[in-house]
């Protein structure tokens, strides 16, 4: 197994951490004896990283189990995070700490992160209850060894908030499609120039990156690599990156585990040639054919008056058809901030014109949006926001 410095804990961190929110399951369970052999195989091979959380329904317990049967505590660090939605008061931080310390069978948290913190008025929001000296008490008391945040935002709230405390690590979602969403490479490079460890999650985008390819995508890696599969040419991708810590990979089989295994082990930070480097780039021009609005994500049209985020409206509804509507929708909702306070859908566009007198690409920008409207913003996806408008309005 390879391993990266943590440089703010001098922590040696497997580059392969095992991702626990897609433990094996039968009938909704967790399979206890098929995650106890994964968890078994993935420490004898090195890996010594494992995240889970909260909210991961039987997750902690289960890891925790595990770990406390087979004596494994003090050889693996455990990532799990604060379920801040739960959160109304102080004590509640507490109290659902004190839970995870008992469902994971230790008393101390290696790398305790604040759960899909996605932009700074949930920050504000918990500084309100304290959280900062809550921390604190909990970091001097050899609790929380570590803390960071996990984020499914945008890319400027992904810098704001880098900027708003003293982090020891991110948790992002990154992968050669997503190089321009959330937090994004500026956002990667933001954070490791900080001195931060950078740990990656959804590298397979949910698992389309390893089955979902269209079949021209599927055969420019073939004609480079008959062998190496497409989940391995993705992490390959993100390995290669010296910036990235480690790369999260919820495995939840033994042939997905041991192959993972294997190719972490055959990676080093800068080992691709020039050629497999552009080979992404055919890979991505591939989805490109499938995009409705040939917009490159460069942000000449940005700011934009009304807060509209332009750019990550045209990635979303470009990925609802190369990708899925499923992951198309996840991206538009994350995008726009569709469910928090303050929104950045193009429902807020007023057609000032600004932008498209701006776009390189000449692209019709305001008749775009109108096509992203009706695509993205389905009836059910307007009944769910209107309705978490009005029990927030009611707080």
């Amino acid at each position: 197994m390879q391993f990266r410095k943590d440089p703010k804990s001098g922590n040696e961190l497997s580059v392969l951490g095992f991702g626990c929110m897609r433990f094996p399951r039968t009938l909704g369970i967790i399979d206890f004896k098929k995650t106890e052999d994964l968890i078994l195989e993935a420490v004898k091979n090195g890996i010594n990283y494992f995240d889970t959380a909260y909210l991961y329904a039987g997750s902690e317990e289960t890891l925790g189990a595990i770990l406390h049967k087979h004596k494994l505590r003090d050889k693996v660090y455990i990532a799990t995070k604060l379920p801040h939605g739960k959160c109304r008061s102080y004590e509640d931080f507490d109290r659902l700490f004190s839970q995870q310390l008992e469902h994971l069978q230790t008393d101390y948290i290696d790398y305790y992160l604040i759960h899909n913190l996605s932009d700074m008025a949930i920050w504000e929001k918990l500084k309100d209850m304290g959280i900062e000296s809550w921390i604190n008490e909990k970091k001097a008391a050899g609790k929380i060894r570590q803390l960071g945040y996990s984020f499914h935002g945008m890319q400027k709230e992904f810098i704001g908030l880098l900027d708003a405390y003293d982090w020891d690590f991110c948790q992002i979602q990154y992968n050669y499609i997503n190089v321009h969403h959330q937090a994004g490479m500026e956002g990667l490079k933001n954070a490791a120039a900080r001195g931060l460890p950078v740990i990656v999650m959804e590298p397979l985008l949910g698992g389309r990156l390893a089955s979902g390819l269209p079949k021209k995508a599927l055969h420019v890696f073939k004609n480079m690599n008959k062998e190496r599969s497409p989940a391995a040419w993705a992490f390959r991708w993100l390995w290669n990156q010296p910036e990235i810590t480690l790369v999260l990979s919820g495995m939840n089989g033994m042939s997905q585990l041991q192959e993972n295994i294997a190719d972490a082990n055959g990676s080093r930070s800068g080992m691709f040639s020039k050629e497999e480097n552009a080979l992404f780039d055919a890979v991505v021009d591939v989805f490109n054919e499938s995009c409705r609005v040939p917009c490159t994500g460069c942000n000449y049209c940005m700011p934009c008056p009304q807060k509209v985020n332009i750019p990550g409206c045209f990635a979303a509804y470009n990925m609802s058809y190369s990708v899925g509507m499923f992951h198309g929708i996840i991206q538009y909702a994350t995008s726009t901030a569709a469910f928090s306070q303050r929104s950045y859908s193009p429902v807020l566009c007023v057609k000032c014109g600004k932008c498209e007198k701006l776009c390189p690409q000449h692209i019709s920008i305001m008749n775009s949006l109108e096509d992203v409207k009706k695509r993205m913003e389905p009836f059910w996806f307007r009944l769910i926001r209107s309705g978490m408008t009005r029990s927030r309005a009611k707080k």
